[in-house]
Formats: structure tokens, sequence, C-alpha cells
């Protein structure tokens, strides 16, 4: 049994084997945490596989998880579906429509021709199985990258904050049935190119009050997270810093936030991703300037060049790095714990 999370460490399921999704989230559900995302159990440079399907777990403590298995699998016998294992389909995000029940799952596909396409597919149940709702789109005639998907708990109306590839974060309000945009949306943090620009959205309230952690736009190598304020979803937006205070490295201590989940006790956890748990800190710190080379026409780092254009890493390897967002003088900030219990106020 686990007694507590230990940010960084390989975790385990019940079972004891090793639970690799990533790029995911939590639903919370009639007392009970379903933990959902990307199934990297295969993704080895090896295999070629992005991806084994969108897998999930449960939980009643967020420290044991009980394996549901693959709720959205691949599909290895077609070859132009997004959930190809080869396909590059990211960050699963699923709410739960707030009238009719239905799971509402949207994902991120990036295409060979270098868009960025929406996915949405609907169930009954969070186990599936779950069937395509609306096939590859641009929202709002716009490349999407990474995103998050929240539904308002006391108007049940949808937001999806997203970023429109290498230029700005876009909220768009979502249709009645959560499976498409409106038309009306709003853009902030606009940037001239990466690694500058904001990526992986992560929302959470507090007090009454809007947040979004997002990340600069660095590829798989882990940078300096950015928290913003609002008093409404579509701001306006009041850049607040870095949570990480204390992280000298500038690097989010080693991740990538995809989401954050609020309990019932009004605490926070950030779940990050740990992409590249090997990778020396060298390589790490020279990251953001070959990544602002590579959009501004200045010199190559040609070990990182190198890294890069051998494709993606073994993402079979990444860890999960989960830490509390708390507050002091009304301002979150995130700190390094070796260990802590999200139940209880010690470790």
């Amino acid at each position: 049994m686990n007694h507590s999370i230990r940010p960084g460490e390989i975790m385990l399921d019940a079972q004891g084997n090793r639970i690799h999704i990533h790029g995911g989230s939590i639903l919370t559900m009639d007392g009970q945490y379903y933990w959902y995302g990307e199934d990297k159990s295969q993704s080895t440079p090896a295999t070629g596989r992005w991806h084994s399907g969108v897998r999930a777990y449960r939980s009643s403590d967020l420290l044991t998880w009980q394996d549901l298995g693959t709720i959205i699998p691949a599909e290895p016998d077609v070859p132009d579906s997004p959930l190809h294992p080869e396909a590059m389909m990211d960050r699963p995000h699923i709410v739960r429509h707030p009238t009719t029940g239905n799971f509402v799952c949207w994902m991120k596909v990036m295409h060979a021709d270098g868009k960025q396409r929406s996915w949405v597919y609907q169930a009954e149940r969070f186990e599936g199985p779950y069937k395509l709702a609306r096939p590859g789109f641009e929202p709002l005639g716009m490349s999407a990258g990474d995103f998050d998907l929240v539904v308002d708990p006391e108007t049940g109306r949808g937001y999806y904050f997203f970023e429109r590839v290498h230029s700005e974060l876009i909220c768009a309000d979502l249709t009645e049935d959560l499976t498409d945009v409106t038309g009306t949306f709003s853009s902030h943090f606009p940037h001239p190119h990466p690694p500058f620009v904001r990526e992986a959205p992560a929302y959470f309230r507090h007090e009454g009050r809007h947040y979004l952690i997002t990340s600069g736009t660095s590829w798989y190598f882990p940078n300096r997270s950015e928290i913003a304020v609002a008093d409404d979803y579509h701001g306006p937006w009041t850049v607040l810093g870095d949570p990480h205070r204390k992280d000298a490295t500038g690097t989010s201590f080693h991740s990538q936030i995809s989401s954050v989940l609020t309990l019932d006790n009004g605490r926070h956890i950030a779940l990050a991703d740990r992409w590249l748990p090997d990778m020396p800190d060298d390589m790490i710190r020279r990251s953001w300037e070959a990544t602002e080379a590579q959009f501004t026409g200045g010199t190559p780092d040609p070990e990182i060049n190198a890294f890069v254009q051998a494709g993606a890493p073994d993402t079979s390897s990444a860890r999960h790095v989960w830490l509390e967002v708390r507050f002091e003088d009304r301002r979150p900030v995130i700190d390094w714990q070796d260990a802590w219990n999200p139940q209880s106020n010690t470790p």
C-alpha cells in the first residue's frame, strides 16, 4: 500500500505494475478518482508507437490505483485513424455533460500536413465504448495544440483553452453538447514564436478566481511555468510569474504540468509529466536558447538539434511529478516535496 505521493519516482498500480499514462487528467465521481491519459507503455523509439490508446485507473485516495485498462483503444488496423498507434495523438481531456451525464473526450492530433486538429468522442460510461462525435477539425479555423477543457459547475457552460500553434492562447466557448466551439472566443498571451509561446494550459479555480498554468514551447524539454489569474474565463488575465519559486533550474522541477485537480478539501494538485527523466541538466539548460535559435535563424545547438531530429524520445520512461499548489498571500506557489499525502497536512 502506498502511504504518500513521491514526485519523480516511478508510480505503480495496486498490482505492482508501472503506470504509463501521461498528458491526462483526473475526474472525480461518486467519491472516486478516475485518472486517464495517453498509454505510453510501448512508446519507445524501437516500436515507433506514439501511443497505445487512452488508459485509465481508479482510486479512492489518490495513492492506490486500480487499473481499468484501455478505455479508448488504439486502432492499428486503420492507417488513417487518429487512434492508429503511430498517429501523434496527445493530451486527451474528458468532461462529463452536466445534463445528459455523457462523457465527452477531446484529443489533439498532429497530422502529417503540419496541422494540429481536434477530434471529439463521446460515451455513456466513463469506461466506454467511445464513439466518434466530431472528426478532425480546426477550431475557429485555427491549428489547435495543447489544451484544457472546463465545465462551469454553476452554469454548465463549457470552455476550451488551447494553444493556437506557435502564436497565442485561445479561450473558446463550447456548444451546449460540449462537442464543438460556438465561435465566441478571446485571445491571450500573444508571442512571436517559440519558446515564448504558452502551451499546455492547466485551469483551476480558487476562491472564485480563475487560474491558468502554462509552459513555454520547447518540445519535450522542461521549462519555466507561468501562472495567470483572472475574474472571468475570458480574462483579462494578469501574469503572476513562475509558481515554482524555489526551483533554481527554471524547469518546473524538470516537468510539464498537464492539469490541476481540485479536491473537496480545497487543496489543488498539479499533475505533471517528467518526459526526459534521464536528460543531463546541461542539455536542459541549453534547450531554451536552442529552441529560440530554431525560430529566429540563430546558430543551432548541434547536440540538441541531433536529439530532436532523432524523433520522439522514449516516452515509456516518462515519470509523474505531482505537487501541491498552495497559496501564500493570495499567490499560488508550488514547492518541492519528496513525499506528501493529499488527504492530510503531513506527508
